[in-house]
C-alpha cells in the first residue's frame, strides 16, 4: 500500500484513534484480515466472524510489529476504531485507489473468471508492474484487500470482480473504479440465487455501467459470441472492444486446433495485427478467455506480436485449476476441483476427451451448487455430454445431484460398467486405485464445498513412488 499515516487513515475511514501514541506513525506494510500475516509496518483489519473474533488478536498483531488494528471497539493497542469494519475497508480501498497512477481493469462473468484474470495479469505483467487478485478473492473484503496492495509504482491493477445479486457489482466498481472493464459471459452459476440468465445478465452489466464515457478512456471489452453479454454495450458510453469468434470481433482467433497433449493453437488477430499461440493451458475454452485478455491487452497498447508471446508463455497461477499433473506410472491427474457449474463442467470434459485421445479417460464428478430448479436438467446434460464424449468411465460422487449425473449418462446409452455412483470421495479413491491403469487420463471436478481436491491429492499420493512431475 502506499503509505499514509495513522492519523490521515483514521480521517479517510472515519474512525477515531485509540491508544495510539503518535498519530504520524505510518502504514508501511500490507493491509491483512489475517493474523498470521502481520508484520512490521502493517495495518490488521479485525473483521468478527460466528466462529473467530480478529479483536482477539489485537495484541499479537502489534507485537509482531502491526502498526494499528482497523477495529469495531478499542482493544487496548493501537486501533482506528469505526463503526463498520468492511465499509471503513472500502472507503480506505477507495482512497487509495484515487492516488494511484494506476489502470484500473475489472472482469465479471459466470465463467473463467479466475483463469482470465490469471491470463491479463500475465500479459499485462510482461510488460509493466502488474498488481492482481489471488485466487478467487473478488467479494467486498478480497477485492478492496487486493487493491490495497498496490504501490506507486504498480501500472495496471487487474480486479476479478463477483455477484451473488443484483447491486453487488455496482457496489465493487464503487470502491474500485474501473477503467477497463471486460464480460465474458452469463451463464447457469448462481443462477439458483439470482432467478434466470436476465438476471445475472442485469447484475454483471453493473460493470460497464460503471466504466467513464470513451472520451475519459473507458473500455468495455465484451463476449461477442454471447447475445447478453453483446446486448450490453447499450449500457456503457464507454469505447466498446468486441472479442470471440465472430466475424465481427475486433479480436478473434482463426484456424483453433488442439496439440496432442490438449493444449489450444491458434492465429490470434487484433487491429494491429496477428499473431500465433500456442497455450501451456489445457483445453479449447481457454482460447475464449485467452481472446478476453489478448483484446484487453491491445486497448492497453500492446502489439500482437507481445500479446501472442506472453499468452504462450501464460501458466495456471490459481490451485485446482485444470492443474494437469502426470505420475511417475503414466497415469495423468486434472484437478479441477476449484469449483464447477455447467459451462465449466463441459468445458472440463471436452478438454479431457482432448488429452485422452487414445487413452482411457475417467470423469470424476460431483454436485454443482447454486443451480435452484435447473440442477435436475444441469447435471443430467453433464452426464449425458460425458457418453457423448466417449469418456471411458464417468465417476459420480456424492448424493442426489450425482445420482442425477449418473441418470443422465444412463439415458444416453451408458448401460454397462462406464458409469458408475458412488456415496464419498473415499469410495472414489478406492475405485480409481483398484482399476487406474498407466496412461490413463482422470478429471476431477465438482462444485467448491464438495471438495474432490482430496480425490486428486490421494491418487498423486498413490502413484508418488518417487517425486511426482508436475507439468
Amino acid at each position: 500500500m502506499i503509505a499514509l499515516s495513522l492519523a490521515e487513515i483514521a480521517e479517510v475511514v472515519g474512525g477515531k484513534t485509540h491508544d495510539i501514541p503518535d498519530p504520524s506513525v505510518r502504514v508501511t506494510g500490507p493491509v491483512v484480515r489475517d493474523s498470521r500475516e502481520a508484520g512490521p509496518g502493517s495495518l490488521f483489519v479485525a473483521f468478527a466472524g460466528e466462529r473467530v473474533d480478529g479483536h482477539d488478536y489485537a495484541a499479537a498483531v502489534v507485537e509482531a510489529g502491526a502498526a494499528a488494528v482497523l477495529a469495531s471497539r478499542p482493544v487496548g493497542v493501537p486501533a482506528i476504531v469505526v463503526d463498520d469494519v468492511q465499509a471503513a475497508l472500502g472507503a480506505l480501498a477507495r482512497h487509495v485507489v484515487g492516488r494511484l497512477g494506476a489502470t484500473l481493469v475489472a472482469l465479471t462473468g459466470s465463467a473463467g473468471k479466475t483463469s482470465t484474470k490469471d491470463l491479463i495479469a500475465q500479459v499485462l505483467g510482461s510488460t509493466a508492474p502488474t498488481v492482481f487478485t489471488p485466487g478467487s478473492l473478488n467479494n467486498e473484503i478480497g477485492l478492496p484487500l487486493t487493491a490495497l496492495t498496490a504501490t506507486g509504482d504498480t501500472r495496471f491493477l487487474v480486479l476479478e470482480m463477483g455477484a451473488r445479486g443484483i447491486g453487488h457489482i455496482r457496489y465493487l466498481a464503487g470502491l474500485t473504479p474501473p477503467k477497463v472493464g471486460l464480460v465474458l459471459n452469463v451463464g447457469s452459476a448462481h443462477i439458483g440465487e439470482f432467478g434466470g440468465r436476465e438476471q445475472i445478465a442485469q447484475a454483471k452489466g453493473e460493470l460497464v455501467e460503471a466504466l467513464p464515457p470513451a472520451g475519459e478512456g473507458g473500455a468495455a471489452v465484451l463476449n461477442a459470441d454471447d447475445p447478453l453479454v453483446r446486448a450490453m454495450a447499450s449500457r456503457t458510453k464507454a469505447k466498446v472492444i468486441l472479442f470471440g469468434e465472430s466475424d465481427e470481433a475486433d479480436v478473434r482467433a482463426e484456424n483453433v486446433r488442439l496439440t496432442d497433449s490438449g493444449q489450444p493453437s491458434f492465429r490470434l488477430h487484433t487491429p494491429s495485427g496477428a499473431s500465433d499461440v500456442t497455450m501451456r493451458l489445457y483445453g479449447e475454452h481457454h482460447v475464449s478467455n485467452a481472446l478476453a485478455a489478448a483484446a484487453v491487452a491491445h486497448e492497453l497498447g500492446m502489439s500482437a506480436d507481445e500479446i501472442a508471446r506472453a499468452l504462450s508463455e501464460a501458466g495456471s497461477l490459481s490451485r485446482w485449476r485444470m492443474e494437469v499433473t502426470e505420475r511417475p506410472d503414466g497415469v495423468t491427474v486434472v484437478n479441477d476441483a476449484y469449483n464447477a457449474n455447467p459451462e465449466s463442467m463441459k468445458a472440463a470434459l471436452r478438454a479431457l476427451a482432448a488429452m485422452g485421445r487414445g487413452r482411457r479417460t475417467w470423469a470424476v464428478l460431483g454436485r454443482m451448487a447454486e443451480l435452484g430448479d435447473e440442477a435436475l436438467a444441469e447435471h443430467d446434460a453433464v452426464g449425458r455430454l460425458a457418453v457423448r464424449l466417449n469418456v471411458s468411465k464417468l465417476v459420480a460422487v456424492g448424493g442426489r445431484e450425482a445420482a442425477w449425473l449418473q441418470l443422465g449418462a444412463y439415458n444416453e446409452g451408458s448401460w454397462g460398467e462406464e458409469s458408475v455412483h458412488v456415496s464419498d470421495a473415499q469410495a472414489a479413491v478406492d475405485l480409481l486405485r483398484s482399476e487406474l491403469r498407466p496412461g490413463d487420463v482422470v478429471l476431477v471436478k465438482a462444485s467448491r464445498s464438495v471438495g474432490l481436491e482430496s480425490v486428486a491429492q490421494a491418487l498423486l499420493e498413490t502413484g508418488a513412488e518417487g517425486e511426482v512431475a508436475a507439468r
